[in-house]
């Protein structure tokens, strides 16, 4: 899934891992953009001045944030940070994009990295110092719109989670102290960990009020010709949806995927004996896989002549692997194949 690298916090996220991340962003992109949302990317770096414009946000994410001072050889004039979030990043923008009525809703959404750099004890997905995410921020005309993007994009993120991951999630809301900081209300879904006894956050969306609006000069003039501030929403989710799956289905014998984000579905086992080569049952092997890839199953046909059955068995088993099917002659004179556990005809 990951492989360490030399900057304590920072992974490798290797294709295994990588794959169950483009499932999510698959899943989840297709249904933001059926809502309207349109995709755009910003500059990682925020100027001291901008992220110090709003107060409460910035002493919400003082502690996290990554300083760049240096170029070359030389001090920089003024420190630039790495985002740990985008607020100060788009609303400055925000404010010259919105100036009227017409202008609203105005939903994008984008996929990118942040940097969160406070703790001392990283966690691979779960608390790491870079992070892949997307992050929407939206601006209404009305509460009630924003509200309902907001819950809407929860519902959304608690889907990823039951019919993706396959883990149960419980959405509520954030507790004053807990919410998100400079906002005005927090939704999130909260998994929780049989092993641990623990709940642990899954994702968060926001309805950030008026407040950013005002700190950026964010307004627009609605059909009374009137100046108004619109009403913002942020909504976050994270590769820790990884580390969550994981903890929930996986155990000391290996890795657990759900079907729908496994890499591979269905990996298929030649099983040689005497009486018949490796080839013949190959082809047939084949031709089964091909049958599963037409149907849209995601299939690897293990071959290989260097390995025996048993260390194939365990090999997929430790990636997760859901299904494993074997082929021998008999099943071949019989047209079935067999997994671990029942016995399937296939034509």
């Amino acid at each position: 899934m990951i492989e360490f690298y030399d900057i304590s916090g920072c992974y490798i996220l290797r294709p295994w891992s990588f794959s169950l991340w483009e499932a999510i962003t698959e899943f989840f992109d297709g249904r933001i953009k059926k809502m309207g949302v349109k995709n755009c990317y910003f500059p990682m770096f925020v100027s001291e001045a901008k992220l110090n414009a709003e107060k409460d946000h910035v002493e919400g994410f003082a502690p996290e944030v990554a300083w760049v001072t240096r170029s070359g050889d030389g001090e920089l004039e003024q420190p630039i940070a790495i985002r740990p979030t985008s607020e100060t990043i788009m609303y400055p923008a925000y404010a010259c994009w919105i100036r009227s009525h017409r202008d609203l809703p105005l939903l994008l959404n984008q996929w990118c990295s942040v940097v969160r750099w406070e703790f001392k004890h990283p966690t691979p997905f779960l608390r790491t110092r870079e992070f892949l995410w997307q992050e929407g921020h939206t601006a209404h005309g009305s509460y009630e719109e924003a509200d309902k993007m907001v819950m809407d994009i929860l519902g959304h993120y608690k889907a990823i989670y039951e019919e993706l991951l396959a883990v149960p999630v419980i959405k509520g809301y954030k507790t004053e102290k807990e919410k998100f900081a400079g906002g005005f209300r927090t939704t999130t879904v909260e998994a929780y960990v049989p092993a641990t006894g623990r709940a642990i956050q899954g994702a968060t969306s926001h309805n950030l009020g008026k407040n950013f609006g005002k700190m950026f000069k964010i307004e627009y003039e609605d059909k009374q010709g009137q100046k108004q501030i619109p009403w913002q929403t942020s909504w976050g989710f994270t590769t820790r949806s990884i580390g969550v799956m994981v903890m929930v289905h996986s155990d000391d014998t290996g890795l657990v995927l759900p079907p729908r984000v496994a890499p591979i579905q269905v990996v298929i086992v030649p099983i040689v004996m005497s009486g018949m080569n490796l080839d013949t049952l190959s082809g047939a092997a084949s031709d089964l896989a091909s049958q599963l890839r037409a149907s849209g199953v995601r299939v690897e046909l293990d071959d290989r002549d260097n390995y025996n059955p048993g260390w194939k068995y365990n090999y997929w088993e430790l990636k997760g692997v859901p299904l494993r099917l074997e082929l021998g002659p008999k099943d071949l004179e019989k047209r079935q194949v067999r997994s671990p556990w029942i016995a399937l005809d296939y034509y």
